[in-house]
């Protein structure tokens, strides 16, 4: 995961890179044995480098915080979800291709 990605791991993390941001956030739900989770890692990268600076992009392992995946209804990864001001705004199930992912983005922006 490189610098432009930021990893969340617990509720006060979460709190602080997610709900306080005043910019969009997307958050990767993602796990380590999962496939297309794989496929879509370095999309979400190459997202966080194009948008660096307008869009936060973080990654919550769903093994590691069993407790945020369930207080999102993560039901399969990956789960993108948009976040802007604390308020849950979509999600994309799924590895979707970038340019959908974009026109996301750019549309919640």
């Amino acid at each position: 995961m490189s610098g432009a990605v930021t990893s969340v791991t617990g509720d006060s993390s979460f709190n602080e890179v997610v709900l306080q941001a005043s910019t969009l956030v997307m958050v990767d739900f993602w796990a380590t044995w999962c496939g297309p989770c794989k496929i879509i890692a370095p999309v979400v990268e190459e997202l966080a480098k194009e948008y660096a600076g307008k869009v936060t992009f973080a990654k919550v392992n769903t093994d590691e915080n069993p407790d945020l995946a369930s207080r999102y209804n993560i039901r399969g990864i990956p789960t993108l979800i948009f976040f802007k001001n604390g308020k849950m705004l979509e999600q994309v199930v799924g590895a979707v291709p970038k340019g959908q992912l974009k026109s996301k983005i750019d549309s919640l922006m």
